[in-house]
């Protein structure tokens, strides 16, 4: 990894990726909880949830009117800001970051939808390698049954409807998720990410994610900040006020 430099706060970043379905955010969500039983002192952030570019996705989205590249951008203007107010502060104060998707999210997805590998990794230069990559490994057929059993149907963009590749959603959504599953693929061994085999049980693969992350923790101590809070979505320390 060239580009992104390993960060030397003293905090920890873990970062969960997949394709839809995968399952990798309730595993995120076990893993929050037990750390904050645990006594850390844990952030989270998620994928194009910048307020920022919230409604601008959302509308762009509802009139169908983005292209790969707007929507490439779209989502690395929403990592640059959440990057500089929700995660790299918090891992300066010494906490744990929890990431539900991270760079490779574009890396994977943008390029199925046709975008130049090198321009979309160029736009998340900005970013910090991880302390740990989950990969979460399912197949097609898994991911599009747990989608279905959870909601009435599959969304147009997560489909890949705007594509072309099909007429059929369902096809559709097994064709575009098969392009990022495949570009995944080729990551682990580029970027080190983690493979989890996301077809065991629930408990099978918190266990071992778990297991993975306490070795990370040696010298992370239990709430490191309580004496800092958030300001206009900030993390800010007594010699920041």
């Amino acid at each position: 990894m060239q580009m992104y430099g390993e960060h030397k706060f003293p905090g920890r970043l873990f970062i969960v990726e997949g394709i839809d379905g995968s399952g990798k955010s309730t595993q995120l969500s076990l893993l929050q909880q037990w750390l904050r039983r645990e006594g850390y002192l844990v952030f989270f952030s998620e994928w194009n949830s910048s307020p920022l570019v919230r409604q601008t996705t959302s509308r762009g989205k509802r009139k169908m009117m983005l292209t790969p590249s707007t929507f490439s951008l779209i989502h690395a203007t929403d990592f640059a800001d959440r990057i500089e107010r929700h995660i790299i502060p918090p891992l300066k104060a010494g906490a744990i970051v929890l990431a539900d998707r991270y760079i490779y999210t574009a890396f994977a997805r943008d390029v199925a939808r046709g975008v130049s590998p090198l321009w979309v990794r160029t736009l998340y230069r900005i970013a910090v390698r991880p302390t740990i990559s989950f990969y979460f490994r399912v197949p097609l057929e898994v991911s599009l049954k747990r989608i279905l059993g959870a909601r009435a149907g599959l969304k147009y963009y997560e489909a890949g409807m705007d594509l072309e590749l099909s007429d059929d959603i369902e096809e559709s959504f097994k064709l575009f998720q098969g392009m990022i599953r495949d570009r995944y693929e080729e990551m682990v061994d580029e970027f080190g990410l983690t493979v989890i085999d996301a077809t065991r049980s629930i408990e099978e693969q918190q266990e071992e994610v778990r297991a993975l992350v306490e070795r990370e923790l040696q010298d992370v101590p239990k709430n490191p900040v309580r004496h800092f809070d958030f300001e206009g979505g900030i993390l800010l320390g007594p010699q920041d006020r």
